[in-house]
């Protein structure tokens, strides 16, 4: 498959280049050219700041959720790779003020590594900084290992809700508590229908044949934990929402945010025809839904294929996933209109 960059080497700088020509009033490169940061900070004075470092390739997660109410900073690495815990300690260091810094890491083995380095190094400078690891998939590891999962599409519930809970002016270590709170009310389940091409190697990332659905692939192309013949979207979809709810049952009456993610080369047709079956099966066993988001934002580039996120917000959380923001690429979040 055709992709169009200039050289392989340069692709995540150009992609840089390109949105932070777009969005000059939002978003700037830091001292290190792999740093995209808010034009306006908060964090030399009295906010806590929010940051993550991750590889290219999967936007726009995290770079276009760089912005007032989201992250402060996002490092970014080579194309599938975490960047450096040089390169994130520079990050760090440009953002973080005396209120500390809260350091997202996806649980990805890269990530995890050079992630909890760079927080290290930095609390050696004397930065007040905390790793906060996120994960949520719950086909990468048993019910009773979920430290040992990986970060999915259902992470983007932590992004929004510690940014504005940071905006809010919330202290590091109540940041903190909140995110673990969160994520222990956030599963995530997805499928692949088809595979996306890697642009360095401009090979086919995995192999499917044309009758089967991968459940549970990884963004990286990481194996699914099982596979299921093509049916209608109705039968795979009430077969993943059986999962996520044998995972961790919701209760009848309690308020649930539905997020259906893109894996890059899903149409919205296809997604919001996911959205509304689920949506169904969770009307159907009296469990009110709020506030979706449906669309492309955590991809594989032109991967085919989706993953359902099921979040269960406390009020003050919901309050924090509504709230207003200026990331570039993080959608408007809606209530239902009983909360209007």
């Amino acid at each position: 498959m055709k992709k169009l960059f200039n050289l392989k080497e340069r692709m995540p700088d150009d992609m840089i280049d390109g949105f932070v020509a777009a969005y000059p009033s939002v978003v700037q490169r830091g001292e290190n050219r792999r740093v995209v940061r808010r034009v306006q900070l908060r964090t030399k004075q009295d906010k806590v700041a929010i940051l993550i470092g991750n590889g290219s390739g999967h936007e726009p997660i995290a770079m276009g959720f760089v912005g007032r109410g989201l992250l402060d900073a996002n490092v970014v690495g080579d194309v599938f790779a975490a960047p450096s815990p040089d390169l994130i300690l520079e990050g760090i260091e440009e953002v973080t003020g005396d209120a500390g810094a809260v350091l997202l890491i996806s649980r990805h083995e890269g990530d995890v590594i050079n992630g909890n380095a760079a927080a290290l190094l930095a609390q050696d400078d004397g930065l007040n900084v905390q790793p906060l690891l996120m994960y949520d998939d719950i086909s990468s590891a048993p019910k009773d290992q979920e430290h040992e999962r990986r970060g999915a599409a259902g992470t983007m519930f932590m992004y929004k809700v510690l940014g504005a809970a940071a905006e809010n002016n919330m202290p590091l270590d109540e940041l903190i508590a909140l995110g673990e709170s969160v994520r222990s009310k956030i599963r995530t389940l997805g499928a692949a229908v088809a595979p996306g091409v890697s642009p360095l190697t401009g090979e086919l990332m995995f192999s499917l044949p044309e009758d089967e659905v991968f459940i549970g692939m990884g963004v990286h192309g990481e194996p699914g934990v099982s596979r299921r013949k093509v049916e209608p979207v109705n039968e795979l979809v009430r077969y993943m929402v059986g999962e996520l709810l044998d995972e961790r049952p919701i209760s009848a009456g309690t308020t649930t945010v539905i997020l259906i993610n893109g894996a890059g080369g899903t149409t919205m047709m296809e997604l919001l025809t996911v959205y509304g079956e689920v949506s169904r099966l969770l009307t159907e066993k009296n469990i009110p839904t709020t506030s979706a988001m449906v669309g492309s934002f955590s991809t594989t580039q032109e991967m085919a294929g989706f993953s359902i996120s099921l979040f269960t917000p406390t009020p003050d959380m919901l309050e924090f996933w509504q709230a207003e923001h200026e990331a570039p690429n993080f959608p408007k979040i809606f209530p239902t209109a009983a909360e209007l």
